[in-house]
């Protein structure tokens, strides 16, 4: 193992943990030649920037500022909203870090989940930073870049739990942390004005399936030296007590594999490796052979499989076109899907979309993930064509088929009693798990005025003694639709949302450019409006508004196309509206004759 690497200016990796003493205070005069009164008084002050994941679930980025330098953790990816038509990916808009890439001295991520990894393709093509992160998440991630041919361009440092890197005025700490992915870790940041622990997601595991249990230990040593504030994940804090451990639902696995004689399909997040860990070793324990299905759960097994976070007994896993010729009984699929997206392997497997597999009377589909907000109509959808075509499908009501990855209220109190913060800001969660989290911050000892909850932009001021949250910068969405990434705006998705709902309607005008004057009557053509054929007077009635507007034109002297088109489109939504409480997309068009 090297002792040391370098990365990038002002970056340095120390291993093992090497305790870094930040510059003293005092001595800001010696790295700030011909400072001002105010450059010494911004000098002491830490900023925290979220750019994503407050008030929601997803596209985690958080900027950590001090003087002259910049350090982001996680660079995520949210899902779109039903209401987001035809939008792909939506990622933190990052106009502020890249106004300010040349201070960026490191991008470091908590772990491979999608929500904090996801929009590293995108915001690489921008920054270029160097990449640390625990050998699972650099894995995943040199799989991203790698498809939009980025890796080439890309430094990625690879650290364990323990390592300490210095990134410009910043040295960052990682933590071992036990979530429902491998390598996880939560980072001590320090820098002149104190150190700050970022927990990102995780959970206490008592008996985890790989890695050990979380590193209570040093986050209590932490504690007892002085923490200065606590960024920590409040995704359960609504549910009382603790998560249950991973193993649990080992056993509800062997329990439905035992004495089944029918194929049995798996679905589970691709991401969850001691998930996929589970479902082979009970497998190989029945005899059954596993064929996976899907690209992510494919990149899943490959990656951890390479890097030693999975332990594959030889021969289990055959490729999918060999299941065919195995008895049912030795058949074991493991496949992407669990949210019911369109375009995943469960989806097609039920919907006979699928090139390899289909669904035989009496196989044993089981559902090993929980509903997603947003997503529960899609998964019954796939699963009512489950059973449609004769599958028995088992969720987490059976049994302890998913036990979550992040740490309920009781795991959150042993967190807050370790760290002792001075200052608390709730993070990774809607707006009503942020300010339930605040609320057991001052249970937990915090001052009221020193815990704060925030929202995306806005800028956290913190000194050794104060906290406050005044600027903002600009932070938002920006939606990745197919190749193009913030093509598409608010405009479009607004005329997408009125084509959705309402449909559209086209009035082609045959008119003369010389008289100024229609040479027949307009045309009518409509698109998710209505039906025409029986809406025949409804639809005399709009040729008759497009003519009386186009005549209102030629009285007024208006004579160019805008103003004749305007004109049309204003009287016609007008009376749709008027007659139908509808207001479906308007589009004049003059066809010169």
């Amino acid at each position: 193992m090297p002792s040391a690497f370098c990365a990038g200016k002002g970056s340095v990796c120390v291993r093992p943990r090497t305790p870094v003493p930040p510059p003293p205070t005092i001595a800001v005069r010696s790295y700030i030649p011909n400072e001002t009164a105010k450059e010494y008084i911004m000098a002491e002050k830490l900023k925290i920037i979220s750019l994503g994941g407050l008030n929601e679930i997803g596209k985690n980025m958080t900027v950590y500022e001090y003087g002259e330098d910049i350090i982001v953790v996680d660079v995520g990816m949210g899902f779109p909203d039903d209401d987001m038509y035809g939008i792909d990916v939506v990622i933190p808009d990052i106009t502020y870090l890249i106004k300010n890439k040349d201070r960026i001295r490191g991008i470091f991520l908590t772990h491979g989940h999608e929500d904090h990894i996801g929009a590293m393709p995108y915001v690489m093509r921008d920054i270029h930073a160097p990449v640390y992160a625990t050998r699972m998440t650099a894995g995943l991630v040199e799989l991203k870049l790698d498809e939009h041919k980025l890796l080439d361009k890309t430094t990625i440092r690879t650290c364990e739990a323990g390592d300490v890197i210095r990134a410009g005025k910043f040295t960052v700490e990682f933590i071992h942390m036990n979530h429902s992915i491998a390598d996880a870790v939560a980072f001590a940041i320090t820098c002149p004005v104190g150190t700050v622990v970022h927990t990102g997601d995780f959970k206490i595991d008592p008996t985890p399936i790989s890695g050990g249990m979380i590193d209570l230990a040093r986050l209590g040593a932490l504690g007892n030296k002085g923490v200065l504030a606590l960024l920590c994940d409040s995704t359960n804090v609504e549910r009382p007590g603790y998560t249950k451990s991973e193993r649990a639902v080992g056993d509800s696995f062997d329990a439905l594999f035992k004495g089944c004689d029918e194929r049995i399909i798996v679905t589970t997040f691709a991401s969850n490796v001691d998930r996929i860990q589970q479902v082979i070793n009970v497998a190989a324990r029945y005899g059954r052979k596993v064929a996976v299905s899907g690209r992510s759960m494919e990149n899943a097994l490959k990656v951890s499989t390479q890097l030693g976070y999975m332990n594959v007994p030889e021969g289990t896993v055959v490729p999918l076109e060999q299941i065919k010729s195995l008895p049912k009984k030795q058949v074991c699929i493991i496949t992407t899907g669990s949210q019911g997206e369109s375009m995943s392997a469960l989806t097609r497997i039920a919907f006979s979309t699928h090139r390899q597999i289909d669904i035989q009377p009496g196989d044993r589909v089981i559902l090993s993930a929980s509903a997603i907000p947003g997503n529960e109509n899609s998964i019954g959808a796939v699963v009512n064509e489950l059973y449609r075509k004769g599958a028995e499908v088992v969720n987490e009501r059976a049994g302890a088929l998913h036990v979550s990855g992040h740490a309920c209220q009781e795991e959150l109190k042993i967190i807050h009693a370790l760290v002792k913060p001075k200052f608390f800001i709730p993070v990774h969660g809607e707006h009503r798990m942020l300010v339930k989290h605040a609320e057991l911050g001052k249970l937990m000892g915090v001052a009221p005025k020193n815990v704060v909850v925030a929202e995306n932009g806005k800028v956290i001021e913190i000194t050794k003694k104060s906290i406050k949250c005044e600027e903002t910068v600009q932070a938002g969405a920006i939606l990745v639709d197919g190749s193009g990434v913030g093509e598409v705006g608010s405009v479009v998705l607004r005329d997408r949302h009125r084509l959705a709902e309402d449909g559209m309607v086209v009035i082609v005008l045959p008119y003369s450019n010389e008289t100024h004057t229609l040479v027949s009557e307009p045309k009518i053509v409509t698109r998710g409006f209505i039906y025409v054929k029986e809406a025949e007077r409804m639809m005399e009635e709009l040729k008759r508004v497009a003519i009386e507007s186009v005549e209102a034109c030629e009285n007024q002297h208006i004579t160019d196309w805008t103003g004749i088109k305007g004109k049309v489109k204003s009287n016609i939504t007008g009376y749709l509206y008027k007659t139908t409480r509808r207001s479906p997309m308007i589009l004049p068009v003059i066809a010169e004759v």
